[in-house]
């Protein structure tokens, strides 16, 4: 590893934990509990974009599906909680080790298809997969699952009076999901991703482990989204098929991420910082309209950006560099 690229993540490590530090401190200065709960989702959505940019990202394996696994980490979640008494904390570890398993049983036969095909078989899945939720009455069935308020506490992860627990969880979720990304970007598996996105073919010439990169990207990426699926359920207090498995689940993912610069370290966390504030004040403005304005001014946004840069947003801070990764 070169000087100025090991000089590269070592300011990219600095620059994160002063940003995390300036985020911890935001709420003791915004009070507004609506400006706290735009907060919370932009911290919650650039985890998540984050988590989806390994996969789809570094690897080059664009997934418009993954609402199933936000969907499964959260019915797992709420499901051993509400049934057997599971505290949360240990759904959401049960619930990313289903995603991962669930996603890495899929790549089985998934990993064989290429370019589109490869997006629409996930678009699929997901869909299959909230049809079944839709019916399967142990779960809820479309009605979904209220989850029981037994007061606040950190042992069942419930909170009534205060959004603050909420916000410092989604931003560790966005710090966890970032450092596992910075982490594995310099690795073994960050450098066969790459390889694989660009030249799958080269890549399986020289060594690479086409396949198995794959589905551990898959494992990984499946298993963070599916705990911000437990979050979320937690925060909501409240599920059903379609709140936790719709498919803008899916696109709310991927957009920050293509926004932002796909396959880049910050460019899922510049994307969620415009783009979900954008989206939640542009629908407290004018959802209630009938019109959709809202949706008029968010696509508009979203085209102009993409004509205008389709590198990402990242691509205005950044020049061509010959060596090293993406940032």
């Amino acid at each position: 590893m070169d000087k100025d690229f090991a000089a590269r993540r070592r300011r990219d490590l600095i620059i994160a934990a002063v940003l995390a530090a300036i985020a911890a401190l935001t709420p003791l200065f915004v009070k507004d509990v609506v400006v706290q709960n735009i907060m919370i989702l932009t911290l919650m959505y650039a985890g998540l974009s984050q988590s989806w940019n390994i996969l789809s990202g570094y690897c080059g394996q664009i997934s418009l599906g993954h609402a199933l696994y936000f969907g499964l980490g959260a019915y797992t979640t709420e499901l051993l909680f509400t049934k057997f008494g599971v505290l949360p904390w240990f759904g959401m570890l049960a619930g990313g080790a289903v995603s991962a398993l669930i996603a890495m049983g899929l790549g089985y036969p998934f990993f064989r298809l290429r370019g589109h095909y490869f997006v629409i078989a996930t678009i699929v899945i997901a869909e299959i997969g909230l049809l079944l939720f839709h019916n399967w009455e142990w779960a809820g069935a479309a009605m979904g699952i209220t989850i029981p308020i037994r007061g606040d506490s950190w042992l069942k992860f419930q909170f009534l009076r205060t959004k603050l627990p909420y916000f410092y969880f989604a931003l560790a979720l966005c710090c966890l999901a970032w450092f596992v990304t910075w982490w594995l970007e310099n690795s073994k598996w960050g450098f066969w991703w790459r390889a694989v996105k660009d030249n799958p073919e080269a890549a399986e010439s020289l060594g690479v482990d086409v396949f198995n990169s794959k589905m551990g990207a898959a494992a990984v990426s499946a298993f963070l989204v599916a705990v911000g699926g437990s979050f979320y359920a937690q925060f909501v207090s409240y599920i059903d098929p379609e709140s936790v498995m719709g498919f803008q689940f899916s696109l709310l993912m991927a957009l920050p991420a293509v926004l932002g610069g796909i396959g880049t370290l910050w460019g899922p966390v510049l994307g969620a910082a415009i783009l979900i504030p954008l989206t939640e004040l542009t629908r407290f403005k004018f959802g209630g309209s009938g019109r959709g304005v809202d949706l008029i001014v968010y696509g508009t946004l979203i085209v102009l950006i993409s004509l205008a840069l389709p590198r990402g947003l990242l691509s205005l801070f950044s020049r061509p560099k010959k060596t090293g990764a993406a940032r």
